[in-house]
């Protein structure tokens, strides 16, 4: 699936070598980009005490997506989609949509340690995924041995779930690792894309897809699950609807459009 989607993107990649190595000042967006990143499991985690995985989704997506309309209409952006670009945004949105799934739903089985580990992976398969298909982005020698020091972590992970023998905890890592892997051939789909297609358009396509596969979805399978209205719910999809899916998905896009995917992630 990840291959095919950003086989997609191939018509787009005619400007990607205009792609380069951070500056220092994105170096630090990037950075305080990570940064909050490294939240986002733990928000989570924390909001999935009071809605189901699939609610708690759909209620994120729609928060992130006022605030891209929000960048887009102060900007003054247009909203036109062209016949060359809906297949490309179909696909981003399927594959924002899978692996944003994969990551609620794992988070609900694992633990909230679990789940930043795993998810923090996905700048190593970023960079995988760009030594094949970015111009310009191939991995060295030392950076090929510091990601499989990396992926170390990985298996010391999935080992403690192994030996405390808890199913569901296995069952988690295994659903938040293909969301790494999906999340990593995502930030290499979008830089691809954004060669060719306006940043808002990709955020809204992602946004689109979400919303309304995870309304659907939460209707058949939450329909009898609880939902409390919590203080703790209201910050965690602040931080993960207004500053992540919101102003993090606006700036992360800017970057990988200008910039080298592996080296922004």
């Amino acid at each position: 699936m990840p291959s095919k989607l950003i086989d997609e993107s191939s018509r787009y990649s005619s400007k990607t070598n205009g792609r380069q190595p951070l500056s220092v000042r994105a170096g630090v967006l990037a950075l305080v980009l990570s940064t909050m990143w490294a939240g986002n499991p733990v928000a989570n985690k924390a909001g999935l005490q009071d809605a189901g995985p699939l609610r708690l989704g759909w209620l994120r997506f729609v928060l992130g997506a006022i605030v891209v309309l929000v960048y887009a209409i102060a900007t003054r952006q247009s909203f036109k989609i062209y016949r060359g670009e809906l297949l490309p945004l179909t696909l981003l949105g399927v594959l924002f949509t899978v692996q944003l799934g994969f990551m609620n739903v794992g988070q609900d089985y694992t633990s909230a340690g679990h789940a930043v580990v795993v998810t923090s992976t996905f700048p190593l398969w970023t960079g995988v995924f760009a030594h094949f298909f970015v111009p310009g982005d191939q991995m060295s020698r030392t950076r090929t041995f510091g990601t499989l020091i990396a992926y170390s972590g990985v298996v010391a992970v999935f080992y403690k779930s192994f030996a405390i023998s808890n199913a569901d905890f296995l069952v988690g890592d295994l659903l938040l690792l293909g969301s790494a892997i999906l999340l990593g051939a995502r930030q290499v789909l979008l830089s691809q894309l954004g060669q060719g297609i306006d940043q808002h358009k990709l955020l809204m396509a992602q946004s689109v897809f979400g919303i309304f596969t995870f309304i659907v979805a939460s209707l058949i399978f939450e329909s009898n699950e609880p939902f409390v209205l919590t203080t703790r719910l209201v910050v965690a999809l602040l931080y993960t609807g207004v500053l992540i899916a919101g102003l993090g998905f606006i700036g992360q896009t800017w970057l990988l459009k200008r910039y080298l995917p592996s080296r922004v992630t």
